[in-house]
């Protein structure tokens, strides 16, 4: 049974049994705790927190998830993965254990001709939490499993909480024993024996406190009791289809079967190459998905996890003996395959290959550097004697230039050396603890909306709101918050977050920067709304400073939208829609938005892009943009299906939240774009659009800076004027400026280049001079000079003139100049062959001096440079290298 038809059959399951069918989350949703959606209740959690009131009652879903913790033990084990699909059941308050049990057993064990998974009853083991004798009966009652067959387990096991107060409970697994080759008999921590493949969690229990998994306080019951379940869709895959593991299920295979015909080596010949090859089908996969739903490679957050999963990828076909562009021969492997349920894959396959296929080369030229540095690490050990590559010296490789520790084991060992993995494991282990403190220092930031909720239950619906149409409205007061929670009044000077049950304040969101203004209510009172929000969802929160009188719910409300700001923020957003649809235009459907965001009289628009845009691209999109305006086109918004709005060929955005109807803003029949947002009612109102330049923010992410209406003119009205007054001080044209600044600039080049000349021959006629001044301390002839002024260039050109200009012959040559220039100390030190031979070493010397003018240096044994800070000790610092000569030379200074 394909992993198609085995997602297929667990969905209509659940819809025959009154469940909504929810299609799978973005794997990036807006959640402080979490980098990517790792679970298939995750995109339900406001349900269960209590936040929001769930639209259903029972639901359905197979969710995209990636998990990333374990990320280098992925191919060391068949088990561990970092993308999957978890097929789940979810009861708000409905269903319970009962339902939860007779549901997963009835579709596990009805025969695959009957619709249903056909695994053999007497080879399932459910597991329950030893403190649950509820569910042992329950499991005996509905499946007449014999009491032998039910498996008692502990917290760690079959307990489940969210890590944070809130809800909890036990929790039933169901277990497949696939026989004494995988394990030995009864040994359930064997997970290889009795593969665990769904898991039931009933959600009874409220958390007060959770230290850890298995320890927490019980507070009691939750007022509704909830199911959340989860079945691997890859773990029954290959269940179904008789394989071995996951990794050799239908839609991961056929990237190791285009791997194996790339490299000429075969799966299943040699376990180091396994592993290898499992990562490779693993992160192509993961890498694919997560570009689909937005996620550019970055040095930080997710896009430091896309990064590392595609350079691994890459990485590890290289150690198969594959060291030409890997992922252009294999992501469309996993796309095809992928593509066949994910059909998003193939409509945005020329942005997520350009992004994968982008990073790969810039890896390809990471490993380049890489060598080179492990180069010189490794001529280091062997100068030394030694023979073991350094642990910090493995780790900066991997921490600072992205070389992976599996690359350097293999090429240390091609040098006849070894590698201090301990010491790197060591390093490795502390990065992840610090990792993993930081990420246990944001789990408090997760929002307690208790408050909110509170306050949207009394509402008993969604704030209307009135913006579209409307900078001003009537409403009533219907809860005021503060940080203790709800409270019964406000008054003057206090800063309240305030809900009304209508309000025209469009919240924070889409990029939109919120509104301003204020609130009037019927007892006199007045209000300055200084932000909006909408915390949770169908909730409308003004963040607002009480000016005068008491607020209290029930009073009726006189809202008004400070419309200047209003319409100043609605033009930038419709210029932002009509920028992203001119970039498509200029650059192709790649060029999709990666945030934006809309103030006053300006926006800052993000988008995919793998280089610098050219100035030209620049121009035609601003024209192109600015003829629009002049059209006047008509900006209307109509409301729609999500697949009617795609239908119609309206653009939606990576990580944006969409409910099932929703709002399409059109400019004209030009731009489409699935928004939320304030916009013009024509585009002639943004009047002028003026791109200010671009940049890069991260690796294949650009960012425009424009400015709209007004600000646009002031800006084109100072240059204006900048422009006339450069006109009359270099008396030509306006047209004219470009040539007469570049020849001005070519002159004062030249002139640049001839002081240059002059400075350094002065510099140099010295040379002579400091030559003849050498001093000898045993048979080395040894010049010292302080040559202040002079820049880390020139002491280095110094250096070696001297050098040059002292006898050679038997006698050896050594020359350090040091400088103290703007209090920064430069020293080079230049030795020639007969002084090396004698034992001295201007890496060595530099290295001694350092410390002396608060720094520190080093370099080659002919020629070596050092800086610092203290400029005061840079004549000791001299007087020390004769001492340092004579000891080298094994001279006593008399």
């Amino acid at each position: 049974m394909d992993t198609a038809e085995i997602r297929r059959r667990f969905v209509a399951h659940f819809e025959r049994n009154g469940h909504t069918a929810v299609p799978s989350a973005s794997l990036l949703l807006d959640d402080p705790n979490l980098l990517f959606v790792n679970a298939g209740m995750v995109p339900f959690k406001p349900y269960f927190l209590g936040q929001e009131t769930p639209p259903y009652r029972r639901a359905t879903s197979v969710q995209k998830c990636v998990r990333t913790p374990d990320i280098e033990d992925v191919g060391k084990t068949t088990r561990h993965g970092t993308f999957f699909e978890m097929c789940g059941n979810f009861s708000f308050g409905d269903y319970f254990k009962d339902g939860a049990i007779e549901l997963a057993w009835e579709l596990v064990t009805r025969p695959i001709a009957d619709g249903g998974f056909g695994l053999p009853e007497d080879k399932l083991y459910p597991s329950v939490y030893d403190d649950d004798p509820e569910a042992v009966e329950l499991w005996r009652k509905i499946t007449g499993l014999p009491d032998e067959r039910i498996i008692r387990l502990g917290k760690k096991e079959n307990y489940w909480s969210m890590g944070v107060p809130g809800p909890g409970g036990p929790c039933s697994e169901i277990l497949i024993d696939r026989g004494p080759a995988y394990g030995p008999d009864g040994d359930f921590s064997a997970e290889d024996r009795y593969l665990e493949f769904w898991n039931l969690v009933f959600m009874q229990d409220e958390l007060s406190a959770v230290r850890s998994k298995e320890d927490f306080d019980i507070a009691g019951s939750l007022p509704k009791k909830n199911i959340d379940t989860g079945m691997g869709l890859e773990r029954v895959a290959f269940l179904l289809q008789g394989k071995e593991n996951m990794y050799e299920i239908d839609v991961m295979f056929p990237v190791i079967e285009k791997a194996q015909e790339l490299t000429g080596r075969r799966y299943g010949a040699n376990p180091g190459d396994d592993v290898r090859f499992r990562v490779v089908a693993d992160h192509i996969r993961s890498s694919m998905m997560l570009i689909g739903d937005g996620v550019t490679p970055g040095n930080d957050g997710r896009g430091y996890v896309l990064r590392r999963l595609l350079r691994r990828a890459v990485r590890s076909m290289r150690l198969l003996g594959y060291e030409d562009r890997a992922l252009p021969e294999l992501m469309p492997m996993s796309r095809d395959k992928m593509g066949e349920t994910y059909t998003e894959l193939h409509r945005d396959w020329e942005r997520i290959s350009s992004v994968a296929f982008a990073e790969e080369d810039a890896f390809r030229q990471t490993l380049k550097a890489g060598t080179a540095i492990f180069d010189l690490a490794t001529t280091e050990v062997k100068r030394g004697g030694g023979s073991q590559v350094s642990g910090d010296k493995a780790f900066a490789l991997h921490d600072t230039y992205g070389f992976p520790i599996d690359l350097t084991l293999e090429m240390a060992a091609e040098q006849g050396l070894s590698v201090d993995e301990d010491g790197f494991r060591r390093l490795m282990t502390e990065q992840r603890e610090r990792a993993k403190a930081d990420a246990k220092a944001k789990k408090g930031q997760h929002r307690d909306a208790r408050a909110y909720r509170e306050v949207a239950d009394s509402l008993g619906r969604a704030v209307e709101f009135t913006g579209y149409a409307d900078t001003v409205s009537e409403g009533s007061v219907r809860g005021i918050v503060t940080a203790g929670g709800v409270v019964p009044s406000a008054r003057e000077g206090d800063e309240i977050e305030l809900v009304l049950d209508r309000t025209p304040f469009y919240a924070e969101g889409g990029g939109q920067l919120a509104d301003q203004g204020v609130i009037e209510l019927d007892n006199g009172a007045l209000l300055q709304v200084r932000d909006v929000q909408s915390p949770v969802t169908g909730l409308i929160v003004h963040q607002a400073l009480v000016l005068s009188g008491e607020v209290a719910p029930g009073l009726g409300a006189h809202a008004k939208v400070d419309v200047e700001r209003r319409r100043s923020i609605s033009r930038s957003h419709t210029a932002t829609h009509m920028v992203h649809k001119a970039f498509r235009e200029a650059l192709g459907e790649t060029a999709t938005q990666a945030g934006s965001e809309n103030s006053p009289g300006r926006f800052r628009f993000d988008f995919s892009a793998t280089g610098a845009v050219p100035t030209s691209v620049m121009q035609d999109v601003e024209a192109r943009v600015n003829d629009l305006v002049l059209a006047d086109l008509a900006v209307h918004a109509e409301l729609m299906t999500q697949e009617e709005a795609v239908r119609s060929g309206a653009m939606a955005l990576f990580g944006e939240k969409y409910g099932n109807e929703v709002r399409v803003i059109s400019v004209g029949d030009w731009a489409r774009e699935l928004c939320g947002g304030t916009h013009a009612h024509r585009s002639g109102q943004l009047g002028v659009v003026k791109l200010l330049g671009e940049s890069s923010i991260g690796s294949g992410v650009r960012r425009v800076e424009a400015l709209v209406g007004g600000d646009a003119y002031r800006f084109l009205a100072r240059e204006h004027v900048l422009v006339a007054q450069l006109s009359e001080a270099l008396k030509v044209r306006p047209e004219q400026l470009p040539e007469r600044v570049h020849d001005i600039v070519e002159k004062l080049r030249t002139a640049e280049k001839e002081i240059e000349k002059v400075r350094l021959g002065q510099l140099l006629a010295a040379g002579g001079e400091l030559a003849a001044s050498a001093t000898d301390v045993g048979g080395v002839k040894v010049v010292a000079h302080r040559a202040d002024g002079a820049g880390g260039g020139d002491v280095r050109t110094l250096a070696l003139d001297v050098r040059g200009r002292l006898p050679v012959g038997e006698a050896g040559a050594v020359v350090i100049i040091g400088a103290g220039t703007d209090g920064k100390v430069s020293v080079v030190a230049a030795v020639n062959d007969e002084a090396r031979n004698r034992g001295v070493s201007a890496n060595e010397l530099v290295r001694a001096i350092g410390p002396l003018v608060g720094g520190r240096g080093g370099g080659k044994d002919d020629v070596a440079q050092g800086g610092g800070t203290d400029t005061s000790r840079i004549d000791e610092a001299l007087a020390l290298v004769r001492t340092e000569v004579a000891r080298a030379t094994g001279q006593a200074i008399g």
